[in-house]
């Protein structure tokens, strides 16, 4: 959702139990993604709990946790920096194959906020850091929610 032609998503998230499931790696970028994720709940009106899990391949039985448990919405933040073996693929592929199948298998929205970085300096550059150029939390929380209203509009969730 970023770059030239993102939408500005502005929804009232007020009754939605959203749960932000984040990883532990990289302090410096999860705090980033995390004050943006909080900054917009905070502005959606959505109430929130966190969840931190150790690293990006939690994520998904975290989010999965978080989804049977009843939210309406899951935020999964991590970061995946590539290094000089193939663990950077297998992660990345892990996390977002297993949280799109908890989305899909459970009709509870996943906002996708893992990034997926080549260096440390792509990652810090779309933490929502000061001086980055996108914030990857933000959007991340902006999207779980407005998804779930619109499921809440559309038809009730099957649980």
């Amino acid at each position: 959702m970023s770059g030239a032609g993102a939408p500005k998503v502005t929804v009232d998230g007020s009754g939605l139990r959203v749960v932000v499931v984040a990883a532990s790696w990289h302090e410096q970028v999860m705090d980033g993604l995390l004050a943006g994720a909080r900054r917009a709940l905070a502005e959606s009106g959505a109430d929130w709990t966190e969840v931190r899990v150790p690293g990006s391949f939690e994520l998904p039985v975290a989010a999965a946790r978080a989804a049977a448990g009843g939210a309406d919405a899951v935020v999964a933040l991590g970061v995946v920096i590539r290094g000089g073996t193939p663990h950077f693929e297998y992660v990345c592929s892990a996390a977002t194959t297993g949280l799109t199948d908890v989305s899909v298998r459970t009709g509870v929205p996943v906002g996708f906020g893992v990034l997926t970085c080549d260096d440390e300096a792509q990652a810090l550059d779309r933490a929502g850091l000061e001086g980055s150029r996108e914030d990857k939390g933000a959007e991340a929380a902006e999207a779980a929610v407005a998804t779930a209203v619109t499921f809440r509009d559309l038809v009730p969730a099957p649980r």
